[in-house]
């Protein structure tokens, strides 16, 4: 899988989206520009031992990601969309934008793409959730639906045993 952060604006965010990227073997792609430095301390605390582990790339602007990765299928996560992202059929390999922290994804670019735009359902007046956690929600869901491929999905205590 391929997660976009287009302007991601906030560092522990990215951090913790690129520790999430290494612990399921997903690709970040995060397109400028970008609210802080990749050389930041708040990126590596928040990405703790990972980030160096991290299968990451960054592009000048939207032109040159699409161009880089020619011009793959994209899911849009934005609030604004009228599909759940349960109800998105996701396939390996897609890539799946989030935008900015404050904004969201410019609708210049979600209006284009209406059919492949997904949300999260929130209750009430909620306008947004934190974007690391936006990325996992919709992540799993993706994984969930090609069976954890390549996931260790059997989990071991570390000092003692499961009884039967």
């Amino acid at each position: 899988m391929n997660i976009v952060l287009f302007e991601p604006e906030i560092p522990y965010n990215t951090g913790n989206i690129g520790r999430t990227c290494v612990a399921t073997n997903t690709k970040l792609h995060l397109i400028k520009p970008l609210g802080f430095s990749l050389d930041q301390k708040e990126i590596k605390r928040a990405g703790l031992d990972y980030w160096p582990q991290l299968d990451y790339e960054v592009y000048e602007n939207l032109d040159d990601f699409l161009e880089k990765n020619d011009h793959p299928l994209i899911w849009y996560a934005t609030t604004k969309a009228h599909s759940v992202y349960t109800d998105a059929t996701y396939a390996p390999g897609d890539y799946i934008m989030f935008g900015p922290e404050s904004r969201g994804i410019p609708e210049e670019i979600l209006c284009k793409q209406e059919d492949r735009c997904v949300r999260i359902p929130m209750f009430g007046d909620s306008r947004s959730i934190n974007l690391c956690n936006s990325v996992a929600i919709i992540l799993f869901e993706a994984l969930r639906q090609q069976g954890f491929e390549g996931l260790n999905t059997k989990g071991e205590l570390h000092r003692l045993t499961w009884s039967k």
